[in-house]
């Protein structure tokens, strides 16, 4: 795709691809504005934070939702989003922010492992893969941007380690497009199936007993390498799930009955 071809899409105002420029940021204990981000957040947890997070603080996914996350609005109003829930301090901090830190810095969330950048992704079936676009947020407070330390994107989302989130919240936002068709016209919001997708995408531990208790995994065609795992491994289950979801809400999808 040529710059000519970026001029042509209708980007947010003030917002332009960053492609293969350059930029500028560094974030540090010896940073003025150190931390300051990670107060009166609206942060988005996508399934696999609340997977990697609650896998982190060795609790179950219910004890993470009760705990540690709030329902917000979503991009449609079909399906709620997960959000982070502030500490009640004055400040608002992040609940997992103490003294000098971030204390679950290894599994931070996307957002949080994105950030300076913003991720958008179009989907266009006639091009067939998403194509994804990042641009740089211009928060006042943030003065990690005047540092001299250079990247480019791709240099950033490796030191980041965000590739692999970014691949596993793409198979999300193929359900949530989903979610986002209104599939349970006719129960209204909170009937069954919203009550099961919303347990598939948020309570991983909740679905592996649903899952055990209805022999689910017997009922599918199941490669022998994954089902021997998805008694332990939360993601290959989640990613599962997603292909579940597609089959009851949909019929579509891979998965395929005995």
């Amino acid at each position: 795709m040529s710059k000519k071809d970026d001029i042509k899409k209708e980007f947010p105002e003030g917002m332009v691809p960053l492609r293969n420029s350059v930029f500028h940021f560094r974030c540090a204990p010896d940073v003025i504005c150190y931390m300051s981000c990670c107060r009166k957040l609206d942060l988005i947890l996508y399934p696999y934070d609340i997977i990697r997070l609650k896998t982190r603080l060795s609790i179950s996914s219910e004890e993470f939702m009760s705990r540690h996350t709030r329902l917000g609005n979503s991009s449609h109003p079909f399906f709620p989003a997960a959000m982070l829930l502030m500490s009640e301090n004055e400040e608002q901090t992040c609940p997992f922010l103490y003294g000098n830190g971030c204390t679950v810095y290894e599994d931070r969330p996307t957002a949080c492992r994105t950030y300076p950048l913003e991720r958008a992704v179009e989907r266009s079936p006639k091009r067939g893969r998403p194509e994804e676009y990042y641009f740089m947020t211009a928060h006042s407070y943030c003065l990690g941007h005047q540092e001299a330390k250079e990247w480019t994107v791709k240099s950033w989302l490796k030191d980041q380690k965000v590739q692999h989130y970014n691949a596993v919240n793409d198979l999300w936002a193929e359900i949530d497009t989903l979610f986002a068709q209104n599939p349970w016209q006719g129960e209204g919001a909170g009937g069954p199936r919203q009550q099961m997708a919303f347990m598939v995408c948020y309570n991983i531990d909740g679905f592996r007993r649903f899952a055990e208790e209805n022999r689910l995994f017997d009922q599918f065609k199941l490669e022998s390498t994954l089902r021997r795992i998805l008694d332990d491994d939360d993601e290959a289950l989640l990613k599962f799930g997603f292909e579940w979801l597609k089959y009851i809400l949909a019929g579509t999808g891979n998965l395929r009955r005995k």
